[in-house]
């Protein structure tokens, strides 16, 4: 049997009961080490679950999922996801996979960003289509994702932003050369993000959203140091104080009178100014 385990959001204790049963009987345990990251690492886990834990790059779950297969069909294995397995569609391709090969399957869900993003008060049910939003380079500046935050505030939803994280990734001359040289990690901030979408809102005339609108930046959701802050799209641009990652940035749409009543706690400035809101 495959097992895809959420490990929630936090840190090791964060995994729900009958995950934890899981991996302390599995065969193999594999940590997915690519599209987010706990605020504990590796070591922390095999503590606390008392086992060894292989960590599954990138090139491993895409390239190399049968490694990861091997023998599920006669043994258990864990396949440990921080948040909730269906976060990332790459946890949904290893599930086809496993059917393809004839591997039952099972998944153990937890708190992902999705859900826990309503810890600043907005509604989930006031939540719109959620985009990424990438690094820019000198030569690539997307933003496709507007039309999505468009469309999104024209009918009052709001739009979580899940920001880019660059895990083992290669420079070009490296790729090229098929060199196993890895770049450093590195997290999208809420700062970098606005100051994207800011040069976004200017360079299209189509954008619903411009440097006075509200936004609500987020960091280490679901752990002791959680940072929430609600400000402008220009002010959070330059706003270096979010803390450490993961980051995670929310467009404001339409505001009930109790999501304002909660964002206020929040403010860094005073924004009795309704024009800061969609």
């Amino acid at each position: 049997m495959l097992y895809l385990v959420g490990l929630g959001l936090g840190d090791a204790k964060d995994i729900t009961v009958k995950g934890l049963e899981i991996v302390k009987s599995a065969s193999r345990v594999y940590l997915e080490a690519y599209t987010s990251i706990l605020t504990v690492g590796k070591d922390a886990l095999e503590d606390f679950y008392e086992r060894p834990v292989i960590l599954a790059d990138r090139d491993m779950v895409e390239q190399d999922s049968a490694e990861i297969l091997k023998n599920a069909d006669k043994e258990d294995v864990a396949f440990l996801v921080v948040g909730d397995p269906f976060g990332a569609t790459t946890h949904s391709d290893l599930v086809l996979r496993a059917k393809e090969n004839n591997i039952d399957f099972k998944v153990i869900h937890n708190a992902s960003i999705m859900n826990a993003v309503g810890c600043c008060g907005l509604q989930l049910y006031n939540f719109g289509e959620t985009v990424s939003i990438v690094f820019w380079t000198d030569n690539w500046k997307p933003d496709s994702f507007c039309d999505k935050i468009n469309a999104n505030l024209k009918r009052g939803l709001h739009t979580l932003c899940l920001l880019d994280i660059k895990m083992k990734e290669q420079t070009i001359e490296n790729l090229m050369r098929g060199r196993k040289v890895y770049e450093p990690p590195r997290f999208m901030t809420v700062s970098v993000a606005c100051q994207q979408l800011s040069e976004v809102s200017k360079n299209r005339t189509d954008c619903e959203f411009s440097p006075s609108t509200m936004c609500v930046g987020l960091s280490k959701v679901g752990s002791d140091n959680q940072r929430i802050v609600a400000a402008s799209l220009e002010e959070l641009c330059k706003y270096e104080q979010m803390g450490d990652p993961l980051h995670s940035l929310v467009i404001v749409g339409k505001v009930h009178p109790l999501e304002e009543e909660f964002l206020k706690q929040f403010y860094l400035t005073n924004f009795d100014n309704k024009a800061h809101f969609s």
